[in-house]
């Protein structure tokens, strides 16, 4: 996809069609000139493709072409909202299907806006004609609530359109609901074409072991909420903030809106410029909310899922995915948010808490949607579980922390290798914790003048201490929540004793000389 000139131009004027966009609707109507009328038909594109452009020019199209109505469905009534604007824009005239909308002038119009629940009880009471409707169009069509209104469109040609073909429901395919998909630009394209920033991706291990799976496929809100609640997560939360995205306007999503109050309490005091978004706000509150977001700079708004679709914000630079998921549609809607380009942003950052990283990919990896729309089974078991990803993960020290231990080659102390090296040896399994004390000491002596230098900077290993304990107790299968806390406690003890009676021994066998006494 090669960009002209005159396409760079446009893009300043608003709501032009480029090439991709305009390539897609002709194959979308080749493929409604040749099908049936009642073919259902799937378009992928990403976040930020210009999705709503693309079908709201084909309601254009459509209507001066043809002598039928159209209907375009929505999960939300922002998205509706957002579509209505958006299709006026376009000229053409729309009436929005809501629970307060008077229909005795729905004659006046051949485009209807509607969202699903609504329109699912205006059907039901008969109090709209849609005996006229020849093209529906479906948005977010990954959602499943939109089959059950399938069965009052049997004549007309139906058009999903998602970034994500995956449905929300790994019992309900959506190979079972429409006839073919069409794959739009992948993000890469649109990425090296300028449509979308490019974003830089930090990974922070997180065990996510504690959680569980609930009926939908996806972890529950209250094992979320338990592991992201506790206070080792939120300093790590607030320290991956101050590391990368201090001063940037952040949004951070969430499992539940108790985690996303502990989030909101914790920058507040920290003295951050932060606010809480979520479900439970009255639109007034909602509205003054996201309008105090887009005019500050460094704002940060926590939330939970409701600003995974329908909000649209270029200015963000930072995306917090202060969650595990098991949602590839998720995945993507939450890194979505912040891939907007302006003139003075053409990448943005996101921090991983939930190893969703490991679990999917990079946002914007070559997915196959063609083979994962004919076979989701396939993809979703081939996807890692915590386990298997947890047990491929290495401690990594942050930047400024691993500066601490410059004079230090290697920090790094398998724990796995050295428990299969003590079996093979019969060596009891506490052999491996006093070989690791014994690097922690070795290291904070490697960089220190004296035994209060090496003292200080084993107070700063306390993830590292964390980490190889927590491999430890998978290695020897006890993982009790008080035995763990326990050996991490212990632990550390026995490393400060360690260094208080080994300091002078380990220094002179390391520099060759004893330390110097002031």
């Amino acid at each position: 996809m090669k960009v002209t000139a005159l396409e760079l131009e446009e893009r300043q004027e608003g709501k032009s069609l480029y090439s991709y966009q305009k390539g897609a609707i002709d194959k979308i109507f080749t493929c409604f000139e040749d099908a049936p009328e009642d073919y259902h038909l799937l378009y992928q594109l990403p976040t930020g493709g210009g999705k709503t452009v693309i079908f709201s020019e084909i309601v254009r199209q459509y209507l001066k072409h043809h002598k039928k109505q159209v209907l375009v469905m929505t999960h939300r009534i922002e998205l509706c909202k957002q579509t209505s604007n958006m299709l006026s824009e376009f000229g053409v005239s729309n009436k929005i299907v809501d629970s307060k909308a008077d229909l005795s002038d729905q004659g006046d119009f051949n485009c209807f806006v509607a969202m699903v629940e609504t329109l699912n009880n205006r059907l039901t009471d008969n109090k709209l004609d849609i005996s006229d409707i020849g093209l529906v169009i479906i948005d977010e069509a990954h959602y499943n609530s939109f089959t059950k209104l399938f069965k009052f469109f049997e004549k007309s040609f139906i058009l999903g359109v998602t970034a994500t073909p995956l449905s929300s429901n790994i019992n309900l395919p959506m190979k079972d609901n429409y006839n073919e998909l069409i794959v739009g630009e992948t993000i890469h394209s649109l990425i090296e074409n300028e449509f979308l920033a490019r974003a830089e991706v930090y990974s922070y291990n997180v065990g996510l072991t504690s959680l569980i799976v609930g009926a939908n496929g996806d972890y529950t809100v209250k094992s979320s909420e338990d592991l992201y609640t506790n206070t080792d997560m939120l300093t790590k939360l607030v320290q991956s903030y101050e590391e990368r995205c201090k001063n940037k306007k952040t949004l951070i999503f969430n499992n539940g809106i108790n985690t996303s109050l502990h989030v909101y309490d914790t920058f507040r005091r920290a003295g951050y410029n932060v606010a809480h978004l979520d479900n439970n706000n009255t639109k007034k509150e909602r509205k003054a909310i996201l309008k105090w977001f887009k005019e500050t700079p460094d704002a940060i708004l926590t939330s939970v899922s409701i600003l995974t679709t329908g909000f649209d914000e270029p200015t963000v630079d930072c995306i917090i995915l202060n969650r595990a998921t098991k949602s590839l549609t998720l995945y993507y809607q939450m890194i979505g948010r912040g891939s907007r380009i302006l003139k003075s942003k053409n990448k943005f950052t996101v921090i991983d808490l939930g190893n969703n990283l490991h679990r999917f990919g990079p946002w914007g990896s070559d997915l196959d949607w063609h083979k994962i729309f004919r076979s989701p089974n396939f993809y979703l078991d081939g996807i890692l579980s915590d386990e298997d990803l947890e047990e491929n993960f290495r401690y990594e020290m942050p930047d400024e922390l691993r500066a601490e231990f410059a004079k230090s080659e290697d920090v790094y102390f398998n724990i796995k290798a050295m428990y299969i090296q003590s079996v093979r040896e019969g060596d009891s399994s506490k052999v491996i914790l006093e070989r690791s004390i014994a690097h922690h000491a070795r290291i904070c002596i490697e960089n220190s003048e004296d035994v209060w230098d090496a003292l200080g900077l084993a107070k700063m290993l306390k993830d590292d201490i964390d980490y190889r304990i927590q491999r430890y107790t998978k290695c020897i299968s006890k993982s009790t929540f008080n035995f763990v806390e326990w050996l991490k406690d212990d632990y550390k003890k026995k490393l400060n004793a360690y260094l208080r009676t080994n300091f002078d021994e380990v220094y002179e066998e390391i520099h060759g000389f004893p330390p110097v006494e002031e």
